[in-house]
């Protein structure tokens, strides 16, 4: 073996460590610069989002220090005679839903509020005659006469509202009500006539957990009207029920439910003294 040959391997070899140094350091710098690129990204983003803004202005819309009272009343009432409605034929009778609902807060803070509400609510129902006609190929008739019912319940409720103003208005807002109330009643059933009459009574518990929002519009410095609906509700409900003073029954039921309830509509008159 020759002695050029010999140094050619050397060199060779004493060239590797230097080989692979420059390229970890390649690959260092490559790493380097991709991590700069990722954190000035970041930066750029977090620059962005400080920058945007959606315009919302924390605004008194009212004030600490004062009190909310007002209120709402709803009523309905429906009469028939001999009426039709799809398979229900001959339908004689009324009902009437009556509630008012009371209530007051405080402001804790600009624009919050802790406070009470209370509700009484009556129903009635009175069902003289009412047919079901499932057509005659099926040869099904089923009525219903002389069936009234009668129910009343009170709740009471402690309610937490927050308000926010419609832009730099002072007039206009919207506000949301959080309420967890409690609530009982009684109810009674009669059924049949004369000698074959029965009658049912009930007692009636209920716990329930609301979200309302609403508007509300001053119409004067210190009086509002307002219009709020049910949208998210978890309630409970026990029926304790006793037939003709002998049988005894119950009933619970439980459930939550996130809809606009067309049927919760509170129309009312608020005074912010």
């Amino acid at each position: 073996m020759s002695k050029s040959f010999i140094k050619i391997i050397v060199c060779v070899i004493l060239c590797i460590p230097v080989c692979v140094n420059a390229q970890d350091y390649i690959n260092y710098e490559k790493y380097q610069s991709l991590d700069s690129a990722r954190i000035a990204k970041k930066k750029a983003t977090r620059e962005r989002a400080k920058k945007f803004d959606r315009g919302v202005e924390n605004s008194v819309f009212v004030p600490k220090g004062q009190w909310l009272w007002g209120g709402a009343l709803s009523y309905n009432e429906l009469s028939s005679d001999a009426y039709d409605v799809l398979v229900l034929t001959g339908i004689d009778g009324s009902y009437y839903n009556f509630k008012v609902s009371p209530y007051f807060a405080y402001f804790f803070s600009d624009n919050l509020c802790l406070g009470a509400r209370f509700s009484y609510k009556r129903s009635m129902i009175k069902l003289n005659n009412a047919d079901l006609d499932l057509g005659e190929n099926l040869d099904i008739n089923l009525s219903i006469q002389d069936f009234y019912s009668l129910s009343h319940v009170y709740t009471g409720a402690i309610i937490f509202r927050n308000y926010i103003g419609l832009g730099k208005s002072k007039r206009f807002g919207l506000f949301n009500e959080i309420q967890l109330g409690v609530g009982g009643g009684q109810g009674k059933m009669r059924s049949g006539k004369g000698e074959d009459i029965n009658g049912t009574y009930q007692n009636i518990f209920e716990l329930s957990l609301g979200v309302v929002p609403g508007i509300t519009a001053f119409i004067a410095n210190n009086v509002a009207v307002q219009a709020s609906v049910n949208v998210l509700g978890l309630k409970y409900k026990k029926i304790e029920q006793t037939r003709n003073q002998i049988y005894h029954g119950e009933l619970e039921s439980s459930g939550i439910n996130f809809k606009i309830d067309l049927f919760s509509i509170n129309i009312g008159v608020a005074f912010y003294l």
